[in-house]
């Protein structure tokens, strides 16, 4: 409110008018002062020159000013620009009467009018730097007056390169919040010591929550893009709110405003540098294409779209099952202008209506993302897990075969690698089905592999939000479960790249970094929404839930891998499988066993040796695959008789 009224006032009353009376007044004082200053400090000259000098200098700079128009600046936020307007007008200035005084004394228009020209040259000095001085007196005192009149808020800059000079002057700049930067932040050492504007620049070391509270710090302002994680996770853990400046591509025409600086992220703490695509074969590989993506109003999917949008294809085509969501993303492409799209409500486990698609679309390329996903939910309903993720890609891979797609990119999971749940083994099935369809089919077939999506729909980050805004408190299956992230557009580019150069069979898996453990990101998570751990919100450990892991894997037992020209991704060398068998098993299991789960399971271990259940019902499966296995000469049918109790 403060804030407002003085803004009001200084606007009122400074008006450009009052401005060039000032300047007109300090232009006629300086006469006077040259004048005092050639004389040596007496009246020592003549009075009546002088008075009849005045009306002509006082008409002379009123047209300079006028000219260059540098009374018109808002004289609070003089900057360089409004010094050289300065500059010019008294050139202008001085060089008239300079003209004005030589012509005279050639052609006599005014025999008795002179200014000798030594006191126009002193005149133009002491001009020039008083109109200077005052603005920037002004200039200080506003901001004195203001900053005593409103609360500041003090901040610390961490980088003292060029970005962290601009961030500076956009904080002081701001007429909304009053920002007093206490001090610059580096690595380097060099820098230590040294100051900007005044401020001091130190090392990280100094930065503890003693000198955050002894010093009042308010706020962290991360202006450096180089940030290493352990130094970003290490301020995280300070008592002080941290806050990252975007990059620079995202300023608004080439400036940093303050609204753009936001509250630094859970994705910034990923154990790795954002995973970058930069490959123009992508522009290559997908123009004049007909894609189809499925699960196209899903995290990833939708992501797909969003991206294949930005490409030359000729057609893409939206399917999924969830109405109002594929409403959504058809709402976004159209707003940002995208029109060469056609969004297909359909479920894929219905082979008739994806022919249908088939046949009127005529797609070249397949990527499909639509998939059951929670582990807990499979757990309990493995027919439907079955009918989605393994009948649904075999029916879409199948149609793809049939009409000749060039690709069919397929995403799965690290769930898949061996697996302890019933959602990890279906995408596995789903796996094996499209690498034994290749054998027979002119369609590349290609797998994509990585861990959990940072934000997707049902992960972790997404329901920690949600608890946190309902005071916690977070709820964690194990206090050592760990996981890797990335986020979705990152997931999508590199599914993109690897569909991009795949040659059908593949398995690709992606660099995922570090695992990053659930229980340090619930941490920091707390602390990034300005709260306390366990002052404000606690973390409940739940116990693991039916099917989960502790940790998720990127190969299976027996896999290893080749490098690709990326080196965030790579293929897995996975065991060989007796194609004709497996593909009539999977077959098989699609069309039978309905909603018998035990029967569908112990088929799936059959099928998956490595698939071991954890923490599940079907954990007592697992000892009867292996009595299968050492038993022989036995029947299935003996064997479940006479081990059913097992």
């Amino acid at each position: 409110m403060i804030n407002n009224y003085f803004t009001y006032f200084s606007q009122k009353y400074a008006s450009k008018w009052l401005v060039l009376a000032i300047d007109l007044a300090i232009v006629l004082s300086t006469f006077f002062m040259a004048y005092l200053i050639r004389f040596n400090f007496t009246l020592n000259f003549d009075l009546k020159q002088f008075l009849i000098q005045l009306p002509f200098l006082a008409t002379v700079a009123t047209v300079s000013f006028l000219l260059i128009g540098s009374f018109k600046s808002v004289i609070r936020h003089t900057g360089f620009t409004d010094v050289v307007n300065l500059f010019k007008s008294v050139a202008i200035m001085s060089l008239t009467c300079i003209v004005t005084v030589l012509a005279n004394r050639i052609f006599e228009i005014f025999p008795e009018f002179t200014i000798p020209l030594s006191i126009v040259i002193m005149h133009a000095l002491l001009s020039f730097v008083v109109l200077s001085a005052s603005r920037l007196l002004f200039k200080m005192s506003y901001k004195y007056l203001k900053c005593k009149l409103m609360s500041s808020k003090r901040v610390l800059i961490y980088g003292a390169g060029d970005s962290g000079i601009v961030t500076y002057n956009a904080l002081i700049s701001n007429v909304s919040t009053k920002f007093q930067v206490v001090g610059f932040i580096d690595d380097n050492s060099r820098k230590k010591g040294k100051s900007i504007n005044g401020i001091s620049i130190f090392s990280k070391e100094k930065i503890t929550n003693a000198y955050i509270e002894s010093n009042q710090i308010d706020e962290l302002i991360i202006a450096s893009k180089n940030i290493a994680k352990e130094n970003l996770i290490n301020f995280v853990n300070l008592d002080i709110k941290i806050t990252k400046v975007p990059p620079i591509e995202s300023w608004i025409n080439g400036e940093l405003n303050v609204k753009q600086i936001k509250q630094v992220q859970i994705e910034d703490l990923l154990g790795r540098p954002p995973i970058e695509i930069n490959n123009p074969n992508l522009l290559n590989e997908f123009r004049g294409e007909t894609v189809i993506v499925t699960g196209a109003a899903g995290s990833i999917g939708s992501e797909l779209v969003k991206q294949l949008s930005n490409f030359d294809v000729k057609e893409l085509i939206l399917v999924d099952q969830a109405e109002s969501a594929l409403y959504d993303v058809q709402q976004d492409l159209k707003q940002n202008g995208k029109h060469n799209f056609t969004a297909i409500v359909a479920d894929i486990r219905d082979g008739l209506r994806i022919d249908t698609i088939f046949q009127n679309h005529k797609p070249t390329m397949v990527f499909h993302a639509a998939a059951y996903k929670h582990v807990p939910l499979m757990e309990k309903s493995p027919y439907e897990a079955i009918k989605i993720n393994v009948n649904g890609t075999k029916l879409l891979a199948d149609t793809a075969s049939r009409y000749n797609v060039k690709k069919f990119v397929f995403v799965s999971t690290d769930k898949a690698v061996n697996p302890t749940s019933v959602m990890g083994a279906t995408k596995r099935m789903a796996e094996m089905y499209i690498s034994c369809l290749q054998k027979e089919s002119k369609t590349k077939f290609i797998t994509t592999r990585f861990g959990n999506v940072l934000g997707s729909n049902g992960s972790v980050i997404p329901l920690f939000k949600k608890q946190i805004e309902n005071d916690g408190p977070l709820t964690l299956t194990h206090k050592e479960i760990t996981r890797y992230f990335m986020t979705i557009p990152e997931a999508s580019q590199l599914v993109l790249e690897a569909g991009t150069m795949g040659k059908g069979g593949e398995i690709f898996i992606f660099d995922m970094g570090e695992s990053v453990k659930i229980y340090d990101l619930a941490k920091n998570m707390i602390k990034l929404s300005g709260l306390r751990f366990p002052e404000d919100i606690d973390i409940k450990i739940t116990g693991l839930r039916p099917g989960e892991k502790l940790y998720e894997e990127l190969l299976a037992n027996g896999e290893n891998t080749l490098s690709t020209y990326h080196k965030k991704i790579m293929i897995s060398k996975t065991r060989e499988l007796d194609y004709d068998k497996i593909k009539a098993e999977i077959e098989e299991l699609c069309i039978t066993n309905r909603f018998q789960n035990n029967n569908i399971v112990m088929k799936m271990k059959r099928l998956i040796p490595e698939y071991k259940s954890n923490n599940s019902d079907y954990e007592r499966f697992d000892k009867r695959v292996q009595i299968y296995k050492k038993v022989k000469g036995i029947s299935k049918e003996r064997a479940d008789k006479n081990y059913g109790n097992l």
